[in-house]
């Protein structure tokens, strides 16, 4: 019987030794391919660092080009600014030069029309001038009546005249008081004038259309 089994321990033990044959050359085969894997890895890490520092040196070249890009149109931006500048400039001046002169055309072309308007004016009042002279001349001064009446007829070619020109009397008698074309001197008891009219005219204000040119100088009554 113990015989009979050693055939089949031996053969049991080779079986065994097989297995473990096989074990280990998977074993060795695992090791091999894991060293194989790490030497990859450990290249393309060797690698990468030049890579990166080939892109780096690209970006940095970039970024140079970029910054050239850059200054060259603030450059020229700042180029055209400054020739707008000076041409705006010039253009102010222009502008100022042209002003003062139509300032100065138009003070005087007023001036002119003043004078123009102070000749018409003075040329009617020289006739007036010349009736004076003849009313007092030596003929004339004997004739009482005449020389009244020739004065009568000056003063009215004179008021003619100044009415002509826009000038107006003001003669407030028994008018209200108004403080804008009155000036009251003072005030007086009237049966007659209400209280705040004027009684008597002191002396009579003038106004050139609408502006006043004298006020009239009067007594105002206080009432009775």
């Amino acid at each position: 019987m113990a015989e009979e089994l050693d055939p089949e321990r031996a053969k049991f033990e080779e079986d065994v030794l097989k297995a473990a044959e096989a074990a280990m050359k998977m074993e060795k085969e695992a090791s091999a391919d894991a060293n194989a894997k790490d030497g990859d890895q450990a290249a393309s890490t060797e690698e990468k660092p030049v890579d990166d520092a080939a892109k780096s040196s690209e970006n940095a070249t970039e970024d140079s080009k970029a910054d050239q890009a850059t200054e060259q149109p603030t450059e020229s931006a700042e180029n055209v600014l400054k020739a707008e500048l000076a041409a705006a400039n010039d253009r102010y001046m222009r502008l100022m030069a042209e002003f003062d002169n139509f300032r100065r055309r138009s003070a005087k072309e007023q001036l002119d029309l003043i004078e123009v308007a102070n000749g018409k004016l003075l040329e009617k009042f020289a006739d007036v001038w010349e009736n004076f002279d003849r009313a007092f001349a030596a003929e004339n001064k004997g004739d009482l009546p005449s020389f009244e009446k020739g004065m009568q007829m000056i003063q009215t070619q004179f008021v003619k005249v100044l009415t002509d020109a826009g000038l107006e009397q003001i003669d407030p008698t028994g008018a209200e008081f108004d403080p804008n074309c009155h000036e009251a001197l003072m005030q007086q008891p009237s049966e007659t004038v209400p209280e705040g009219h004027v009684v008597t005219v002191f002396q009579k204000g003038y106004k050139l259309k609408n502006k006043i040119l004298k006020t009239a100088k009067v007594i105002v009554s206080s009432g009775k």
